[in-house]
């Protein structure tokens, strides 16, 4: 069976080598009845692999039957697996078989293995070498033909130093190892998987499909997708849904796309200070520093403000006038303690005498000119930023240290190119 016969079949949508390679990689050991282990971030569609898999083999007329272990609870999961006697365990009122006897001939998929209990372990590594298990509450050794294939996003190496997965059942389930990419590295399927799932979507309720414009286009092939195939899926179902206008461009894109949470700021290395090298100078690690203060800033001046038209803070509390005198200075903070009174509420609080026409001037401009100082900071260093990585938003994100989404607003905002 060559790939685009599978990708049809299992309703597989992509062209990236990654995936291609992993697909290929399926369809070829799955004659060879050896246990396969299939690695990826979560909502990259691990599932669809072991279908491949099954019904590509000589087992595909027995059973297939798919297991999430993360699903079941610790105190079950015996059960669920290998089957449990009569009176067993309270609730056992009769006997039943688990899943490996039902699938005798066939395959279990386990789904996220690396949740299993460490006892839970030591018996599916007793069945993968020999066939051989127990029912819970049984002395009788049963055998079953069944091939294992098995899922998970965990990282092995540190759940084995930790002493969360036996070591010698990972390397029996990794005989064969797959490697789905998240989709962040399949750029050149992430439009195609978006127009599917729109179709899909359109087909099913009856209505218009989504268009993309040119930018949008080239913002959904820069987002990261943490969630992966799965939450493209969900947006791309939001904005079927939501839209009425069946035209999206970028703007409007972007209300979909959750905001990424800023990285650190990364360290300077000795060498690249002072515009020795790629990294940023201490002038920009500096703006980048009042940026954030900004926000924060601004964050901590709503917080405030909300406080105050709830009632939360007391006028006639020195403490509290001299929270809100820190916070948006001693005149700006004088006014909004008086919003309770002009609500009517009694503020019993005394303003401090009103500062003379020559200090408010002179404090209004040095506000002005200290807010305008920023803004042109925060403009140059966009534009230095952009100018360095050859106008690619990622690249420059990434340095500037916010998320691309963010970048997109400021570049409209300044009016930069």
């Amino acid at each position: 069976m060559n790939l685009q016969s599978v990708k049809t079949r299992f309703g597989i949508v992509g062209t990236s080598s990654g995936l291609e390679r992993a697909l290929a990689t399926a369809v070829r050991v799955a004659p060879a009845d050896i246990t396969v282990l299939v690695r990826g971030e979560s909502g990259t569609g691990k599932e669809a692999l072991p279908k491949i898999i099954h019904h590509n083999s000589a087992r595909k007329h027995g059973a297939y039957i798919a297991v999430n272990c993360g699903a079941i609870p610790e105190g079950t999961i015996d059960s669920e697996l290998f089957g449990h006697e009569k009176g067993s365990f309270t609730g056992a009122h009769e006997a039943r078989k688990g899943y490996f006897e039902e699938a005798d001939g066939g395959t279990v998929f386990l789904d996220e293995v690396g949740e299993l209990p460490l006892a839970t372990q030591a018996r599916l590594l007793r069945v993968l070498e020999t066939g051989e298990y127990l029912r819970v509450g049984s002395s009788k050794v049963r055998k079953t033909d069944v091939r294992v294939v098995a899922a998970t996003n965990l990282d092995f190496e540190q759940a084995m130093v930790s002493g969360k997965f036996r070591e010698d059942l990972y390397y029996r389930l990794n005989q064969v190892p797959l490697m789905l990419p998240p989709l962040r590295d399949r750029g050149e399927d992430i439009h195609l998987l978006f127009r599917k799932f729109t179709g899909d979507f359109s087909e099913r309720h009856h209505m218009p499909p989504i268009r993309l414009g040119p930018e949008a286009v080239e913002l959904l092939k820069r987002y990261p997708w943490p969630g992966n195939v799965r939450q493209l899926k969900n947006i791309a179902e939001q904005i079927s849904a939501i839209e009425t206008e069946r035209s999206v461009d970028a703007d409007r894109l972007l209300d979909y796309l959750p905001e990424l949470p800023r990285r650190d700021l990364a360290t300077i290395p000795e060498g690249e200070k002072n515009g020795a090298g790629p990294g940023l100078n201490e002038r920009e690690i500096l703006y980048k520093l009042l940026f954030e203060m900004k926000t924060d800033l601004h964050d901590l001046k709503s917080l405030v403000l909300k406080m105050i038209q709830e009632g939360r803070i007391d006028a006639g509390s020195s403490e509290d006038q001299s929270l809100v005198n820190r916070v948006f200075g001693e005149q700006e903070g004088t006014d909004l303690l008086r919003l309770p009174e002009r609500a009517g509420a009694e503020a019993g609080w005394t303003p401090p005498p009103a500062a003379t026409d020559a200090d408010a001037g002179f404090s209004e401009s040095m506000e002005v000119e200290e807010s305008l100082s920023l803004l042109d900071s925060e403009r140059e260093l966009i534009q230095r930023a952009l100018s360095k990585h050859g106008h690619r938003r990622k690249q420059a994100a990434a340095e500037l240290g916010i998320s691309e989404r963010t970048l997109y607003r400021k570049i409209k905002e300044f009016g930069l190119k």
